[in-house]
């Protein structure tokens, strides 16, 4: 690839793909495209201008779809089907009702906050939202609060716990390649967490709640709407069922930690029964028992549920997946690479540049995961240099970096689009906001921790 008006290689490539994102945010936003061939199309133009051969350019596009949806396509469609039932049960009015009388309707954003925090410990973000959701869209139709001052909290509350608390696979890395104390980064990353959540869910949640009005998309509020249930199934085994992948993906990483080399036949079944996609698995077929046949749902019933549920999620699968080839050209192109490069020149703080190594290579990349995995590359040569750093602070701020600037080339980006449907400049000035407020004001806490630690 040839320069850019006599710039650096690393700059070159960094202009292109914004010239790139600014591109995909024109065609969707402004020119109304299809954001699955938008992405598509800008992932391929970004391969081409950074100097890809077109085989290669087809390739990333191809195992970056297939790569993002391996997963997370199964997740979605078992985690509809679980919240579906849940619907039809009448699971979600129970829960949503129970926090209602435990909080108040003036304080529910506060309860979505806590429980997005809990749920999102042992699972990933998308699994997180996927068992959530029914729940939002419930208590913002039953209270005619604003669909984003419940959502919000929710959303703050998962990505939080994704970037900052362990036993989450994320800090993990980190705390792994820095050799942190696990304890010590746990205790500090709730330190630092709850009042980031605070600050990032129920309040800025209120405030833009009053400011953008989201509505769920018609056919999935469809099916997540409680259908006519006389008598509700109950609060105990509406909450197990909800928490099945949460408690067998907690017991997964639980073992893990006890035992990381896997030595012992409980850690190797723990880890198989705590992986999302079993652990989604166990529970919709549980939730099939607990609230379907219980409820009085014959076969055929539950079978009906469980394939309306799915159509509404194609679209969705589709557009995550397009992101994650845009992803994938990026970092086959060498941008990720060429951010991380430039990083590595500045002479900061070394918390700060932790937070900025990971910042920049979730800007460029969109993952979360790639960032934190990245970035601790970087930072652990650096540390090595720097003995008297905090190390549980430093995984902190490379947690937090990994949050920032959520967009167009983030699969998380589209899945809040999509399932709260806004546009696009409508989750830029929420989704995106938000996960800038928490990256921000987490290393905003933990440069104050670090002044006393």
């Amino acid at each position: 690839m040839n320069s850019l008006f006599g710039l650096s290689h690393n700059a070159t490539l960094i202009v292109w793909t914004l010239v790139c994102i600014v591109l995909l945010v024109l065609l969707i936003a402004r020119y109304r495209w299809n954001a699955f061939v938008a992405l598509l199309l800008a992932a391929l133009l970004l391969g081409l201008l950074t100097g890809m051969q077109p085989p290669d350019v087809i390739k990333a596009i191809t195992s970056g779809l297939g790569g993002t949806l391996g997963t997370i396509a199964i997740v979605i469609g078992l985690g509809t089907i679980l919240g579906k039932m849940m619907a039809e049960s009448g699971g979600a009015e129970r829960i949503a009702t129970t926090l209602l009388d435990l909080f108040g309707e003036k304080r529910v954003h506060w309860a979505m906050m806590l429980v997005g925090f809990i749920v999102g410990i042992p699972v990933f973000f998308e699994v997180g939202v996927i068992l959530l959701i029914p729940i939002v869209f419930t208590v913002a139709r039953k209270t005619k609060v604003p669909l984003l001052k419940i959502g919000i909290p929710v959303l703050a509350g998962l990505s939080t716990v994704h970037g900052l608390v362990p036993p989450h696979p994320a800090p993990m890395i980190a705390i792994d390649a820095f050799g942190a104390d696990l304890g010590r980064t746990i205790l500090y990353s709730l330190i630092v967490g709850i009042p980031t959540a605070i600050i990032a869910g129920p309040l800025f949640g209120n405030y833009i709640g009053k400011r953008i009005n989201a509505e769920p998309p018609a056919d999935l509020e469809k099916q997540f709407s409680t259908k006519s249930v006389d008598n509700l199934p109950g609060f105990g085994i509406t909450l197990l069922t909800i928490l099945m992948p949460v408690i067998l993906m907690l017991i997964g990483s639980i073992a893990t930690i006890l035992d990381p080399d896997a030595t012992s036949g409980f850690t190797k079944f723990a880890e198989f029964i705590g992986h999302e996609v079993i652990a989604l698995l166990i529970a919709a077929i549980f939730s099939f028992f607990s609230l379907g046949y219980a409820r009085g749902f014959k076969m055929e019933q539950v079978s009906r549920f469980a394939g309306e549920s799915l159509a509404p999620t194609a679209s969705i699968i589709l557009i995550i997946g397009a992101g994650g080839s845009f992803k994938q050209v990026l970092i086959n192109s060498g941008v990720g690479k060429a951010i991380g490069e430039m990083a590595t020149q500045a002479n900061v703080n070394i918390i700060l540049f932790a937070w900025f190594a990971a910042a920049v290579i979730r800007v460029a990349t969109g993952s979360a995961s790639v960032a934190m995995t990245t970035a601790a590359g970087i930072v652990t040569p650096v540390l090595a240099l720097n003995p008297g750093t905090n190390v549980e602070l430093t995984v902190l701020a490379t947690g937090a970096g990994s949050l920032v600037l959520s967009h167009v080339n983030d699969a998380g980006f589209w899945m809040v689009k999509e399932f709260f449907n806004m546009s696009v400049p409508q989750t830029l000035k929420s989704w995106t906001m938000m996960e800038t407020i928490l990256s921000i004001m987490a290393l905003i806490f933990i440069l104050i921790l670090s002044t006393v630690m």
